[in-house]
C-alpha cells in the first residue's frame, strides 16, 4: 500500500492588534530540530541537491540509515548545470533507484526542500522539462515500494545529506559508500544517532 505523509501544517490567520503581535513575537524563540530515526523494519533516506547560482553547476547527495541510526549507504555525484529544483528532484530520483537496487520496501524519504515535497506529495505542477522528466521517473518508482512516506525537514535536520551534496561538486564520477560513511559526515552521523538538537533561528 502506497502512503504519503506531509508534516507541513496549515496555519489559520488571525486578526490581532499590533501590540499583541509584538508581544507574541518576543516569545518566539529558535526552533529545535533533530534527525529522527525510522521505525523498525524501515529504511530512511535523507537527500539533498546543491546548486551554485540560479542555473549553475549542481550536485546531489543522500544517505540511508536504519532504525538504529546505522549508516547503510551514501551517494554523491555532480550532475552538471541544473536549477536547484532539478537538483533536489535528481537527488531523490537517484536515491529511489538505490532503494530498488538494495531491495528496501518500507522507505521514509526526507528532504529539506519544501517545494519538492509539495511537487511529490501535493502533485504540484512544474514547467521545466528536465524537472518533469525527474518527476515522471520518481512517480514510476514510488508505486513499486510497499510503503513510502515523504516528509520535509529543516536543513538543520538534514545536515549529512547536505554535506554529501556539497561533496558531489568535487567528484569527477558518481560515488557510493557502503556501511562506513566518509570522514566528512562521520561526526554528523554520530550526532544524529545521539539525537543532537540543532536550533534554527526563526
Amino acid at each position: 500500500m502506497l502512503s504519503f505523509a506531509n508534516i507541513s501544517r496549515c496555519h489559520i490567520r488571525k486578526l490581532e492588534t499590533p501590540a499583541r503581535g509584538f508581544i507574541r513575537n518576543l516569545h518566539r524563540g529558535p526552533i529545535p530540530v533533530s534527525w529522527k530515526r525510522p521505525r523498525i523494519g524501515w529504511t530512511k533516506l535523507n537527500f539533498d541537491g546543491s546548486c551554485k547560482g540560479k542555473a549553475g553547476e549542481a550536485s546531489i547527495g543522500g544517505l540511508f540509515r536504519n532504525h538504529e541510526a546505522e549508516f547503510l549507504l551514501g551517494y554523491a555525484e555532480s550532475i552538471g548545470r541544473a536549477t536547484s529544483t532539478v537538483a533536489e528532484l535528481a537527488a531523490l530520483r537517484r536515491g529511489l533507484e538505490l532503494v530498488l537496487e538494495n531491495g528496501w520496501s518500507n522507505v521514509w524519504l526526507e528532504g529539506d526542500s519544501k517545494s519538492l515535497v509539495d511537487i511529490i506529495v501535493k502533485r504540484r505542477r512544474v514547467r521545466c522539462k528536465e524537472a518533469q522528466k525527474q518527476v515522471r521517473r520518481i512517480n514510476l518508482i514510488m508505486p513499486e515500494l510497499e510503503n513510502c512516506v515523504v516528509t520535509h525537514v529543516f536543513r538543520e535536520g538534514n545536515r549529512a545529506a547536505d554535506k554529501l551534496a556539497s561533496i558531489g561538486h568535487q567528484l569527477q564520477k558518481p560515488k557510493i559508500w557502503r556501511y562506513i560513511p566518509p570522514d566528512d559526515i562521520l561526526q554528523i552521523v554520530e550526532e544524529d544517532a545521539k539525537g543532537k538538537i540543532v536550533f534554527r533561528r526563526r
